[in-house]
């Protein structure tokens, strides 16, 4: 991981056209990656702001079939739950009468016994399904917690330090989670954060600081090659 990432701000001027610009940002890495390669692979975060923008993606009209879509963390539910990332994006981006219904989902396996056998089974199914070491998804789009976490990788937790695994057991807000680990998010050939509503602002403006530290905001630990881009709303954007 390089030693100072930078990022590039765009801001939407209210949550629809945030989810417009993301689906649209995507959606054009997309093409890109597969004019390269014969397919592409994107790992996707969950939670109500994404799902504004997966609702639009679904509309995109890309070679879905060529497209393996991962979560990069899912709360240890059911598929069913509510609480599901599977779930929502079975409902929003893989929905039914959409060209993204098309795209080739790998859920993390929560219906297995416990959090360390998901672990284990999805970290070998990345391995397998995304080349590189750590494997390299084209897209990495992530939520930003008002915490400074990311993914399920939460300020305090041991899933913040673990470095030699793909996948971890990450904990947060009463649940455990299965978490891509720091350095997977940080191999990506694009990095998205998705920042919304005025809650994220402080954590925005941690994350962009460059003396900020990781132990405090998590969300530093993404640290890849090319400059991450962050797009968020007006309210989140706000300087105080």
């Amino acid at each position: 991981m390089t030693a100072s990432p930078t990022y590039k701000l765009e801001v939407a001027a209210d949550a629809t056209q945030l989810a417009r610009m993301c689906a649209e940002r995507i959606a054009s890495l997309l093409d890109l990656a597969l004019d390269e390669r014969d397919r592409a692979h994107i790992a996707l975060s969950g939670g109500t702001t994404p799902a504004a923008a997966y609702r639009v993606l679904n509309q995109e009209h890309l070679p879905w079939n060529r497209v393996d879509v991962v979560l990069g963390d899912e709360r240890w539910v059911p598929a069913t739950d509510p609480a599901s990332n599977a779930r929502m994006l079975r409902e929003t981006l893989l929905a039914a009468g959409g060209p993204g219904a098309d795209a080739r989902f790998h859920p993390v396996p929560t219906e297995l016994a416990t959090p360390a056998a998901s672990v284990d089974a999805f970290e070998a199914y990345v391995r397998d399904l995304c080349p590189g070491d750590p494997p390299v998804f084209d897209v990495m789009l992530l939520g930003l917690g008002d915490d400074g976490h990311t993914a399920s990788l939460f300020p305090g937790t041991a899933a913040t330090e673990e470095r030699t695994r793909l996948v971890t057991i990450g904990a947060g807000k009463g649940l455990e989670r299965i978490s891509l680990t720091a350095p997977v998010l940080s191999a990506a050939r694009q990095v998205i954060f998705l920042v919304s509503g005025a809650s994220k602002r402080q954590a925005l403006q941690r994350l962009l600081d460059p003396a900020e530290q990781p132990q405090r905001t998590p969300a530093k630990l993404v640290q890849p090659q090319a400059p991450v881009l962050v797009l968020a709303d007006t309210e989140a954007a706000q300087q105080p």
